[in-house]
């Protein structure tokens, strides 16, 4: 989220353009827990 709110203020950009950013998902700190689940077999989204 801090680059979406950075990459707005860079371009002077206000709420609308913070709206229409693609957010990404799953972001690193989600990836890498469930792929770490995922080795012992109990990942969420397996």
């Amino acid at each position: 989220m801090i680059s979406e709110l950075v990459n707005t203020m860079a371009l002077e950009g206000g709420y609308q353009e913070l709206a229409r950013i693609i957010h990404p998902h799953p972001t690193i700190s989600e990836a890498v827990p469930e792929a770490a689940r995922a080795i012992d077999g109990w990942a969420t989204h397996a």
